[in-house]
């Protein structure tokens, strides 16, 4: 039986990955900043550890407690919409922080074991926002795009070691709470933006516009977790397939 650690499971993409994982038979050790069991059924395969990837001692005592395990899904991440004129560089760093060296430091911690045995996958979970660039997501977009580069490079020095990367791209989900709390974030526009940025979020309102299910980032994640022969970059999510297509 192999095992899965995935990384940001309070919610959304994370949690659904998580149950779709114990649903296959998988051991799964669930993380997020404060563990809560009753996320998901009862399963002597599940292990729900606390995790924050923005700490560097959080990381190893997590990997002590989680073992061995053979796939490693970094989802955890944070999300945030302003002009950058409105964006406090403290905010921005916070934002790459978590996303773009909290996904460093948990690939960097994992290498040792999957090295040693001349195995194991990783999977970072980023955006097709880095395909189609949107307004209002600078800061965000880069610090997905960054792990799409940190990604592919990874790759070729890891590939000699039996270790294979993969990238998901999921596209817009407004329904989770990775989107309330990215919308948390936004604080005050600039007021030279207002009217710019009122109508982004009008066009983001259009409920007829394709969206992602957390389903479909689940189905992606076990699909680059178990096919040898899948492509480096997998989109997930209606919009994310055209997007990726374009």
């Amino acid at each position: 039986m192999q095992t899965v650690l995935i990384t940001g499971c309070s919610s959304g993409f994370g949690l659904e990955t998580a149950r779709h994982f114990l649903a296959q038979g998988w051991r799964v050790v669930a993380t997020m900043r404060t563990p809560n069991a009753e996320l998901f059924p009862a399963s002597e395969h599940l292990k729900v550890v606390a995790l924050d990837v923005t700490d560097p001692a959080s990381i190893q005592r997590a990997l002590a407690e989680a073992g061995p395990i053979d796939v490693l899904v970094n989802n955890a991440g944070i999300g945030m919409f302003n002009a950058l004129e409105g964006t406090p560089i403290e905010v921005a760093r916070d934002v790459f922080e978590t996303n773009t060296l909290g996904t460093f430091a948990m690939t960097q911690a994992v290498l040792p074991q999957f090295r040693e045995k001349k195995a194991g996958t990783i999977i970072n979970v980023t955006s097709t926002v880095t395909l189609r660039p949107l307004p209002l997501l600078s800061v965000y977009t880069a610090s997905k795009a960054a792990v799409n580069a940190f990604s592919e490079s990874v790759a070729h020095e890891l590939a000699p070691f039996g270790i294979r990367v993969r990238v998901v791209l999921p596209g817009r989900a407004p329904t989770t709470r990775f989107g309330e709390n990215a919308r948390a974030r936004i604080g005050d526009f600039p007021a030279p933006y207002a009217d710019f940025a009122g109508k982004v979020f009008e066009g983001l309102r259009d409920a007829t516009t394709p969206t992602t299910s957390s389903s479909a980032v689940a189905e992606a994640v076990w699909r680059a977790a178990t096919d040898p022969n899948c492509p480096a970059r997998i989109p997930a999510g209606e919009d994310a397939e055209i997007w990726f297509n374009a």
